[in-house]
């Protein structure tokens, strides 16, 4: 696929307001040099390499380390009913305010195989704040102790269990949304579908953060950033395939519980907020899903960051695309929440060009984002090995450093600040400068 060629739906049918520029050149500066480092650790071993349980402590770690995750008025776990048991949901609550609020429901990533709260818990702080909402992330089944039915089952329990029982916990229950990324897109995406199918609630909004809508086709995006610098490759994408396979053997992955791509129709949907990025294999599956939403008269808010790769969301200590993205997202569930009408429209950002490219400001500019990378990611990747290691370890070990890194982030703050050059233009249905939100 060229980039400059609009995505096809059908043959005869042109998408709907697809981004003009699918990819950009090379990834954005900040996500260059996040993905060194990443590409670095994976050069030594592989990540699909490790052990199952391994691999999921690993990417828990990493997500715990690399997320702001800023405080918020409370945080709780609750057991609810399942069709397979319990379900674990952890609340999140952005003040301890007593109005009843509206509440936005989080499914996480990670190739229905790893990932659990902990890996959800930056988005959803993020969220809770930005969108001033209660958040509640849910803990659904994994493969490949289970099929892929379980955690879809538990997803549409968990979202059932919402819309009955929220108001015990402050929420507003004709006020709800639903969202997750990549396999949580997938998850998503089939509990908003199944709901609408059985007359259950219907979302104010669901969020698919490059979701993957599709588990029986590969996009033209696969061939083109399988094999180049993203976390999510060929080799992980084989890996994840081979585990999920004795839990796909007696599933019709066509059916739209599964593949909600190929629902034949769309009509009657929640409105979507569909973010995709140009280095993902999977790059292609949202923004189709996107078009076929568009084409059902269902409003779209297609986010495009054509220079980030696919997982960029959870890294937002060293990404300002991820705190832009979560900010949108937190700005379009506020919208919904106040009952004005989603918005239909395309924001393509990116990191902003210099007018003039001078090789010594690039060069400059290359090695200061790499040092402030390179400096966050040890400094939090220490505490959080720490913290696994002896909690009261790592809270005396804040305190006694807490002046030396006051000072130290005010210092990173500032040149950040000063490196941050993301750009946002809406390119359909107008074309405008938007107003960018790290």
């Amino acid at each position: 696929m060229k980039n400059n060629k609009e995505l096809q739906v059908h043959p005869e049918r042109p998408a709907i307001g697809m981004p003009r520029v699918l990819r950009a050149h090379q990834p954005d500066r900040e996500a260059r040099a996040f993905l060194r480092l990443a590409n670095l650790s994976m050069s030594l071993r592989r990540a699909e390499d490790y052990s199952l349980p391994k691999l999921r402590l690993g990417w828990r770690l990493t997500a715990l380390a690399l997320a702001r995750n800023p405080p918020v008025g409370s945080v709780t776990e609750q057991l609810i009913d399942g069709p397979g048991g319990a379900i674990t949901v952890r609340i999140f609550k952005p003040d301890n305010g007593t109005q009843p609020r509206p509440a936005f429901m989080w499914f996480f990533g990670g190739g229905f195989i790893i990932g659990d709260l902990d890996t959800a818990d930056g988005i959803c702080r993020s969220i809770a704040l930005a969108a001033d909402c209660i958040v509640i992330a849910v803990r659904y089944r994994l493969a490949p102790e289970h099929d892929l039915s379980a955690g879809r089952a538990d997803a549409l329990a968990a979202f059932q269990w919402m819309a009955r029982n929220g108001a015990q916990w402050g929420i507003d229950t004709t006020r709800l949304a639903i969202g997750g990324d990549s396999a949580g897109g997938n998850l998503c995406a089939a509990v908003a579908q199944e709901s609408l199918r059985r007359g259950g609630p219907v979302p104010n909004l669901q969020v698919l953060v490059y979701p993957a809508t599709d588990l029986l086709e590969k996009f033209p995006s696969y061939a083109e950033n399988a094999h180049g610098r993203a976390l999510l490759t060929d080799h992980a994408v084989q890996w994840i395939e081979q585990t999920l396979a004795p839990s796909l053997e007696t599933l019709d992955l066509v059916d739209p519980w599964y593949s909600p791509r190929r629902s034949p129709d769309m009509r009657g949907l929640a409105p979507a907020v569909v973010v995709s990025v140009g280095f993902d294999p999977i790059r292609d599956d949202g923004l189709d899903y996107a078009a076929r939403l568009r084409a059902a008269d269902v409003p779209v808010e297609l986010l495009h960051y054509r220079g980030q790769f696919h997982g960029f969301l959870n890294f937002d200590s060293v990404n300002g695309a991820s705190r832009d993205a979560l900010q949108r997202i937190g700005n379009a569930l506020a919208t919904v929440f106040a009952r004005q009408p989603a918005a239909d429209r395309t924001i393509e950002i990116a990191d902003r060009m210099p007018r003039k490219h001078s090789r010594l400001r690039v060069t400059a500019d290359e090695l200061a984002t790499a040092t402030l990378t390179s400096w966050i990611v040890t400094e939090r990747w220490g505490i959080a090995l720490l913290r696994l290691l002896s909690p009261k370890a790592a809270s005396a070990c804040r305190l006694l450093i807490r002046p030396w890194l006051i000072s130290t982030v005010m210092i990173r703050r500032k040149a950040i600040t000063g490196l941050d050059r993301l750009a946002a233009r809406q390119t359909w249905p107008t074309e405008k400068n938007c107003t960018v939100n790290p």
